[in-house]
């Protein structure tokens, strides 16, 4: 049970890092365009945080990138999210056995499917 705790914490810490390397340094900068993301010990969610545009007072959590780990192989598995909504594998770097790997992939979005 150790284990799992430890790796779930150090999974935790990775994704905390790596959406707070990404949120805007001022608050007021914040309402309008924040990052946040959800664990739920397999599945990662990355979203970004924004107002609805014809609707202020509507907060929307738009989905950009997807992290699955498959606990028999060990391995994460990267996602993004096409225009028409649906996850496709990142084909560049679709999976690893090292989430860093990806997250770094994430942030460097050569080919724009993260952040356009």
């Amino acid at each position: 049970m150790t284990d799992k705790k430890e790796h779930i914490s150090i999974v935790e810490v990775q994704l905390k890092n790596f959406i707070n390397s990404k949120r805007p340094k001022a608050e007021e900068v914040r309402n309008q365009l924040d990052f946040g993301y959800s664990w739920d010990e397999q599945t990662a969610l990355l979203f970004e945080i924004r107002p609805q545009w014809n609707d202020p007072k509507n907060i929307l959590n738009l989905p950009f990138a997807k992290l699955r780990f498959v606990k028999t192989s060990k391995i994460w598995k990267l996602y993004w999210m096409r225009g028409s909504g649906k996850w496709e594998a990142y084909e560049p770097k679709p999976e690893s056995t090292n989430l860093q790997l990806l997250l770094n992939e994430i942030n460097d979005d050569e080919y724009g499917c993260f952040f356009g």
